[in-house]
This record gives structure tokens, C-alpha cells and sequence, in this order.
């Protein structure tokens, strides 16, 4: 961490940069910030539960201004003294309580938290300038939890969706959604096919997971996804979903 920062505590359900172990799930994060990024140059935006920060930061490389908005006290403080742009500020606050006018919402990765999506998704709507656009993404259940399970287990979600069923909540708010899907690329659809192969029989027998997972999660980075629209039969394989939701 940089001088004075605090550091953050991986709590199994915070992404975090600068960590090689967690880096699959940071990347896989990153690239989503990115593709919006490039999207909301000039403009307004709130990201809502933004956590440690590196998203609401990687916006403010292209936005008029950002704001980060988390309630957590401990993510709030190490994201003010982290990531400091002109045109980034950070505000601790529940995100279906902070209400500042703006051209963009962004909300990455914690819908499926929510016990009233529907309230928070008319919520990010009221906030929204004409033309605005919220950026809403989710991971899908079908990928997130094994084979055959209705959820994955994990503690902290809510509630977890497939791509019909995200598409239905979004369009219930707002007037267009378009639905993308991120999929592994280059070396992690490799990778992919390697345990579809046996992978995960052979390196445990040969000595080689520290070895080989010690070099390969660290190098994992945002070209190793792809983010595109997607017929609804290939959603179906989809990591996660992102809608692209207009007024």
C-alpha cells in the first residue's frame, strides 16, 4: 500500500489489485471497468458499491467526474486515500440512499446482494440524466455454481441469476437493455479446455500446481476475457452478464 493507506482484508467476497492470488478474479473485474470507461468519456458517473476503488478509479481516466460511493467504513477510507484524481471523490453511503444527479450509474458485481433489486434499479433510474445509461452486472449462476446446483453457496449473495431472468429484472426498470456476456480468452480459454482435457487429474500427479499456478494466475490479465453480446444459447456459458440499461 502506499504510505498512510490502509489495507483492506481479502473477506472472500472483495476483489481486490496487487494481491497474485486473487488476480483471476481482479482482471476478470478490471476488464469491465474498462469497456464502460471507454464509454462514459465526458460524462458524469456514480459507481455505486465500489469497494476498494481501482474501478471508480479506472473510470476517472475518462469521465467529466466520478464519484465512488460504498458504505463499508474500512473500504470507504482506504479508497479516499488511495485514488486521488481532480474528478474523483469517494462518498461512504448506502447506495440506495446516495442520490446526486448524474449521466451514469454504474453498479458491477452486487445486485445478486440486494433483497429489492427492483427498488435499487428504480433508484439508479431516478438519478439518471436524459440519454443516461445504468451499467449493471452480475455473475451467472449457471457458471458460478456447480453442476446441476440452483445457487452457488455462497453466503453473501441473495440471490443469483440467470441470463433471462436478469434480462426480465432490467427490462421491468428501464426502457432498453442490452445484455453482454464476458467469457474467458486467450490463455484461460486454453486453460479451459485443458480441464475439460484432465488438467486438474494430471498436475496434482506431476507436482506442478504450485509451480504452474504460481506463474499462471499472476500473469492472467484483461485480454484473457472478453466482453460481447452474445446469442441467448451461448449466455448460457457466460462468467457473468452485463446490461447495458437505457432511459
Amino acid at each position: 500500500m502506499p504510505e498512510g493507506v490502509p489495507p483492506l482484508a481479502l473477506t472472500g467476497e472483495r476483489t481486490l489489485p496487487d494481491v497474485p492470488e486473487e488476480n483471476y478474479w481482479f482482471q476478470r473485474h478490471v476488464v469491465v471497468y474498462r469497456w464502460i470507461a471507454r464509454r462514459v468519456a465526458g460524462r458524469k458517473v456514480i459507481d455505486m458499491a465500489c469497494g476498494e476503488g481501482y474501478g471508480a478509479d479506472t473510470l476517472a481516466t475518462a469521465a467529466a467526474s466520478v464519484v465512488g460511493v460504498d458504505a463499508n467504513p474500512e473500504a470507504f477510507e482506504h479508497a479516499r486515500l488511495r485514488y486521488r484524481r481532480p474528478n474523483l471523490r469517494f462518498e461512504r453511503d448506502l447506495v440506495d440512499r446516495f442520490a446526486e444527479p448524474c449521466d451514469d450509474v454504474v453498479f458491477l458485481q452486487t445486485i445478486e446482494h440486494v433483497q429489492d433489486a427492483t427498488a435499487v434499479l428504480e433508484h439508479f433510474r431516478s438519478l439518471l440524466s436524459p440519454g443516461g445509461v445504468a451499467y449493471v452486472s452480475t455473475p451467472n449462476v449457471l457458471t458460478l455454481a456447480p453442476p446441476g446446483a440452483e445457487r452457488s453457496g455462497n453466503p453473501w449473495h441473495v440471490h443469483e441469476y440467470r441470463a433471462e431472468e436478469f434480462q426480465a429484472l432490467c427490462a421491468g426498470v428501464f426502457d432498453r437493455v442490452e445484455l453482454f456476456g464476458l467469457f474467458h480468452a486467450r490463455r484461460l480459454r486454453v486453460h479451459a479446455w485443458a480441464l475439460r482435457a484432465g488438467w486438474d487429474a494430471v498436475h496434482p500427479r506431476l507436482g506442478l500446481t504450485d509451480r504452474f499456478y504460481g506463474w499462471f494466475t499472476p500473469s492472467i490479465d484483461a485480454r484473457d476475457f472478453a466482453l460481447r453480446p452474445a446469442p441467448a444459447r451461448e449466455l448460457l456459458r457466460a462468467l457473468d452478464f452485463l446490461a447495458v440499461c437505457r432511459i
